[in-house]
């Protein structure tokens, strides 16, 4: 018995070849991915990496979304979550239209509060609380920040703008989540911040890294670091600094080009030496912490998957480290297990990762892949782990 659907996404990917009247070699050849490779990725005998989503992606022509299946639709409307997007869709839209006449506006102290309590929310892995008062909380800020036209006021609502980013990224929705950059970038401007322009730029390339454009990635990689020199000489620059870097290397990892991905890391690693554990800058948990974090991740994008699981011997995860990117870090080292052959750990790293953020692990591409390829590999499913299955897929359960 199998917890899970058969519409994995090596089953998408034959679907969508078939589709397009292609055979398996001719998609081989048109992605790049040795044919050995995507053949067994399509048959499930091994997961699909995101480098082989994203190559698979490029060559026919599709988003990554569509590939891994998000966003999770029927899951997403059990959990009522789908109905909270519709709302987020229309407070964008008005980013334009001046203040709106039905609204009076709290001051920027007490709106600044809700958005740093929403960063706070979506850290702490609590997507639909930051979701459920995100668009009213646009809306009001948008008004306010027409009526004072203060740099406070645009940069405040900026930061609602990132959150919208940050829960249409995690709940699979990519042309919410450039919509909201777009808007991010449009408030920052107005509020002259280089620091937040810096931070824009890096989530940008951060939906090229999703999408397998590497080299787009990179090139928004060089306009941040080049829009942060504009900035003074700050922490909190030199944290957005080293955070670009981080998002660099897991970039250069994924398009296999180790050693780029490992000068970025060493850059990264340079200035968290400087500035220490910087966890609530911005919310970018920077630091040393995530350096090590990172190398996991890049060793994992490398297919160095041994290295990746012996660079978590010595790495210990502080309590007060955001909750969301020690579930993503946990999705990380079970895929780097499981490709080790290490099944029970990597079941184990799943269920941390669970733990951790369960709204964040429910939908993350990598927890359900790793679980599908783990599926795969148990002769007799534990009944927890069938447990786990049915967590991720009720509807299908």
């Amino acid at each position: 018995m199998h917890a899970l659907p058969e519409d994995r996404t090596g089953v998408r990917m034959k679907r969508l070849r078939l589709e397009r009247h292609l055979t398996q070699r001719a998609v081989a050849d048109l992605s790049g991915i040795p044919y050995s490779t995507y053949t067994k990725t399509e048959q499930g005998v091994i997961s699909a990496t995101p480098h082989v989503i994203a190559a698979f992606a490029r060559a026919i022509r599709v988003e990554v979304a569509t590939v891994v299946g998000q966003p999770y639709a029927e899951e997403l409307r059990a959990d009522e979550l789908d109905v909270l997007i519709m709302p987020v869709r229309e407070a964008l839209d008005v980013f334009d239209l001046g203040p709106d006449p039905d609204i009076q506006p709290r001051s920027l102290t007490e709106l600044g509060d809700e958005a740093e309590a929403l960063c706070v929310a979506v850290r702490a892995g609590e997507i639909k609380r930051a979701a459920s008062n995100l668009a009213g909380l646009i809306e009001e800020t948008t008004t306010a920040a027409h009526e004072l036209g203060s740099t406070e006021g645009w940069l405040t609502l900026a930061s609602f703008y990132r959150t919208a980013y940050d829960v249409a990224t995690k709940l699979g929705f990519p042309d919410l989540a450039q919509l909201s950059l777009a808007r991010m970038d449009w408030a920052a401007q107005r509020g002259s911040d280089a620091v937040i322009g810096g931070m824009y730029h890096y989530m940008r390339a951060l939906t090229y890294l999703r999408e397998g454009k590497y080299r787009t990635g990179q090139r928004l990689v060089n306009l941040g670091l080049s829009t942060l020199q504009q900035a003074d000489e700050t922490r909190e620059r030199e944290v957005v600094t080293g955070q670009l870097h981080l998002g660099a290397s897991v970039m250069a990892g994924r398009a296999h080009n180790k050693d780029q991905a490992l000068m970025h890391l060493g850059e990264a690693e340079r200035i968290a030496g400087a500035t220490g554990e910087s966890v609530q800058v911005h919310w970018l948990a920077f630091g040393p912490t995530n350096v090590k974090v990172h190398r996991v991740s890049v060793l994992a994008e490398l297919d160095q998957y041994g290295e990746a699981v012996e660079a978590t011997s010595d790495l210990h995860i502080p309590k007060d480290w955001p909750k969301s990117r020690t579930s993503h870090h946990f999705a990380e080292v079970a895929r780097a297990q499981m490709w080790t052959g290490k099944i029970d750990a990597s079941y184990q790293s799943l269920l941390k990762a669970r733990k951790a953020a369960p709204q964040q692990a429910k939908y993350h591409p990598t927890v359900r892949e790793t679980y599908a390829s783990l599926e795969a590999a148990y002769r007799r499913l534990p009944e927890n782990f069938l447990s786990f299955g049915s967590w991720l897929g009720a509807a299908h359960a």
